[in-house]
């Protein structure tokens, strides 16, 4: 059955096209900074909000159909979302996707039987692997959503809890293996707590860390050499996260030895509900050498939640994309559309319009990152106002030579330091110039 009837084969047509369903600036063949776009991009689709999310809120019901032509039977609806997203991943020309355990099979009314739907899809999906050559960029676990995670998953305060958790993860991880992933996610969604009256924090942490460790060993003993990632988030819905953001997370990484193989999955609308830019948290990821994957999505700054919008903001993407090259591009991780169509935009044909100007978006924040770099104007400035420590007592500073009495009597010797300015505005027409040319 085919669910995207009206959408074509997508293609690259250029900015001057005037057709829908036509990209305008994303041609995966077009080699930008040494690669292929598709491969710097590596775009993924999100099974949860492509396939599953009906646009419900608090509000209001569903207003998508998601019984894929009226089916009744959940196998037979998993299957079908299955049909449906490699219908649309290959009209777009997405290589890649990604999942929770149960955004793919339903779950049961036992462990046993969610663990055989899981495994009886992961059959059906790698025959759809195998006619279509998309592949697995990583799998995760839902360890948030159903009552028993109420008060967390690793975190949680009933030790049941916490083994059901560890199961979940186990066979997410060997379905992820199964499928070739090179990536596993954990998003802590219930990984905190709402008041210290009645947490223990240090065993809280302690465990999360436990869960993370055993899921390591277990991994590396069934082959699996992807990257671990975790994908911080500040709230929403615990109010107290632990996994705040990127450099909350790194610190807890080091704290437990876990740096070794996890790595981070940066999502933008995360960054802002954290108070941060996308762009700070992919720096932070990259400078402390953990920069792993992206969820491609954006907030709404006039709403306060996480409202998962598909990417159309190009200045963002531009300075998404300026971190991902310096951090030297993907390696297993790559753009995720971690987004949803609004809830008004309830065809199958949104979903494709959703995703065109998604990957139009970074695609051009893409050819303008490289732009930027190849200019060369913002990185020289960057370079000439850390200069003093390439010379004298800046030197000595950087090479480890210094202290503080030889600062001291430096301090004494010199006048009064010399400003320069920051030049913000100037760098920000400099940034404007090549985005808008």
């Amino acid at each position: 059955m085919e669910y995207f009837k009206n959408v074509p084969k997508i293609k690259y047509e250029g900015p001057e096209s005037d057709r829908p369903f036509a990209f305008k600036y994303y041609d995966g063949e077009r080699v930008v900074a040494g690669k292929k776009m598709k491969d710097h991009l590596r775009f993924a689709m999100s099974w949860w909000h492509t396939l599953c999310a009906g646009g419900s809120d608090p509000f209001g019901v569903e207003t998508m159909d998601r019984s894929y032509g009226g089916l009744t039977d959940p196998m037979e609806i998993a299957r079908a979302k299955a049909d449906a997203g490699f219908e649309l991943m290959t009209k777009l020309g997405i290589e890649f996707f990604c999942f929770h355990d149960v955004d793919i099979a339903p779950e049961g009314k036992t462990f046993a039987e969610s663990k055989e739907n899981l495994f009886a899809m992961v059959e059906y999906i790698k025959g759809k692997m195998a006619e279509t050559g998309i592949k697995l960029l990583w799998g995760t676990a839902n360890n948030f959503g159903a009552p028993r995670f109420m008060h967390g998953a690793a975190t949680s305060c009933n030790a049941d809890t916490f083994a059901y958790s560890a199961a979940k993860i186990k066979n997410a991880l060997d379905a992820t293996i199964e499928l070739g992933g090179q990536g596993y996610v954990f998003w802590g969604g219930r990984e905190g707590y709402e008041t210290l009256l009645n947490t223990d924090m240090a065993l809280e942490l302690d465990n999360m860390a436990r869960l993370m460790q055993m899921t390591v060993k277990y991994g590396r003993s069934k082959g699996f050499k992807g990257d671990f990632y975790v994908e911080p988030k500040p709230k929403e819905p615990t109010k107290h996260q632990y996994d705040f953001d990127a450099a909350t997370v790194i610190g807890f990484l080091r704290k437990y030895g876990l740096d070794s193989d996890f790595k981070l999955n940066i999502e933008a609308n995360h960054a802002t509900l954290a108070g941060h830019t996308f762009e700070h948290e992919l720096a932070v990821a990259r400078v402390n050498g953990l920069f792993g994957s992206v969820d491609a999505n954006q907030g709404d700054p006039n709403l306060g939640w996480d409202t998962d919008q598909f990417p159309s903001d190009v200045p963002s993407a531009t300075l998404a994309m300026l971190e991902v090259l310096r951090a030297g591009g993907f390696t297993n991780g790559g753009l995720n559309f971690d987004a949803k169509v609004r809830r008004g935009s309830y065809t199958f044909d949104d979903i494709a319009y959703a995703y065109i100007v998604g990957m139009d978006t970074y695609a051009l924040g893409l050819i303008k990152a490289d732009e930027i770099i190849r200019d060369g104007r913002i990185d020289k400035f960057v370079k000439n106002r850390y200069s003093s420590y390439t010379k004298g007592i800046g030197k000595d500073i950087v090479e480890g030579r210094a202290t503080l009495e030889s600062l001291e009597k430096y301090t004494l010797e010199n006048p009064e330091p010399v400003m320069e300015s920051g030049r913000q505005e100037y760098l920000e027409g400099i940034f404007n110039s090549i985005l808008y040319r």
